[in-house]
């Protein structure tokens, strides 16, 4: 009785503050502007299974993707027994969904070769980090800490794969010595390995392990879920509503600002009248994270910071200060900074930092606008778009565009074209001299 009082104990509070880290992440993504994300919402739900549920840009590089369809099929599938876990922690039963009978055998069975799985994909992982060294995971905005919390999950994903087949394995021993309620029950095509390797315990010694196997795999699993707000990892609840809110336009295709869209059409058209909501704009473009959509800010809550985005830049690739992954990271580390304050200080707080304290002009300026890293993101991040309300913030508030380009500007403005001569003169070139 007292086990499960303070299972229960343990349990409710780890759920409570699992929800205030939930709750307070969305606050912070609602601090930016709003957007209308529910168009098309068919295709939504299509581009949700297929890039989310069905990992589809995970499998374009074939190692890891295979072994990360590992780790997330084992993610989702194993927490199935962690039901049984819970229901047992609450009634002081031991496994509850036993009279199940064959089909518990075959979800036992099937939970220990994904464990086995899980533990071999982490391995992997851990030792592409950490031995090969991939040049993606070594790059300067991977400091101390992100390398640190990969190596942190991969870790603990083993430990609590471990666990659980070795506390199968004790039980299994135990169902065959009949002790106790250790009752016939689930099919054990790892832990029966395990398990011959224990056989030389004691009962008593068996039931010790099976017990602290128990208690270690759930509490690690509750402590496991409230790392994971602080961490990269919460792209496991992410990535399906990021994905869902999705751009569906043409990934060339660059979003207008409404208000200068129809200063322009006035400034073409002068007999047309001024549509309403015509106050200017607060800001052009993007100089913090509030003046950022929503979308945005999820996208950088969402970035599982693999790399793969920055691998494939061409800026990047040609030794240039960009990193598409940087501006992710810079992105929420500035979201946590400034809804931690405002938490303490109100909603109308401003601490007079921006964006472009963390992200450099040199790094804005270095993009290309290709899409690359939107089309490698395997959660359909958008890092140009950021790029672009940036750029759009200097150039228009700032005139903080590249010599080259206002010059541009200046011959577009004089001339109508981009370039030196007057319109008058375009077409002298197709004369005989």
């Amino acid at each position: 009785m007292i086990a499960q009082i303070i299972f229960v104990v343990l349990f409710a509070a780890a759920v409570a503050w699992f929800s205030f880290n939930v709750r307070r992440i969305t606050r912070y993504i609602n601090l930016g502007r709003d957007i209308k994300r529910n168009d098309q919402p068919w295709k939504r739900w299509k581009t949700m299974f297929r890039v989310a549920l069905g990992q589809s840009k995970m499998v374009t590089r074939p190692v890891a993707g295979i072994l990360h369809i590992f780790v997330y099929a084992g993610f989702i599938i194993i927490n199935i027994e962690v039901l049984e876990i819970i229901v047992d922690g609450v009634a002081g039963t031991h496994r509850v969904f036993a009279p199940l009978g064959a089909f518990y055998d075959f979800l036992i069975g099937s939970f220990e070769i994904l464990a086995f799985l899980v533990f071999a994909a982490c391995a992997v992982f851990l030792i592409r980090r950490n031995v090969l060294r991939l040049k993606r995971f070594h790059l300067k905005e991977m400091t101390a800490w992100p390398r640190s919390d990969a190596n942190i999950i991969l870790i603990t994903e083993i430990l609590l794969m471990t666990a659980f087949l070795t506390m199968n394995a004790s039980d299994f021993l135990l169902q065959q010595r009949h002790v106790g309620h250790y009752l016939t029950a689930g099919s054990f095509p790892v832990s029966s390995v395990v398990a011959s390797l224990m056989s030389n315990l004691s009962s008593e010694s068996l039931v010790s392990i099976e017990r602290f196997c128990w208690w270690f795999h759930i509490l690690g699993i509750l402590a496991f879920l409230n790392y994971v707000p602080y961490s990269k990892h919460f792209h496991i609840f992410l990535s399906f509503p990021n994905t869902w809110y999705s751009n569906l336009e043409n990934k060339g295709r660059l979003n207008n600002m409404e208000n200068v869209t129809r200063e322009v059409k006035l400034m073409l058209d002068p007999s047309a009248s001024p549509t309403a909501g015509n106050d200017a704009p607060q800001r052009f473009g993007a100089k913090d994270v509030f003046d950022l959509t929503w979308k945005q800010l999820m996208d950088a809550y969402s970035c599982t910071e693999c790399g793969r985005c920055t691998s494939v830049c061409p800026a990047n690739l040609t030794g240039k200060l960009l990193s598409p992954r940087k501006i992710m990271m810079d992105t929420r580390d500035r979201l946590e900074e400034a809804g931690r304050l405002i938490d303490k200080n109100g909603k109308e707080f401003r601490d007079g930092k921006s964006l472009l304290d963390r992200i450099t002009k040199e790094e804005i300026w270095a993009c290309t606008s290709c899409n690359a890293c939107t089309e490698a993101c395997p959660v359909n991040i958008d890092p140009l778009s950021i790029i672009i309300d940036l750029r759009r913030y200097l150039v228009m508030e700032e005139s903080g565009a590249p010599a080259e380009l206002g010059n541009m500007f200046t011959k577009i403005e004089n001339n109508g074209a981009p370039w030196q001569f007057a319109q008058a003169d375009r077409f002298n070139w197709t004369t005989n001299t």
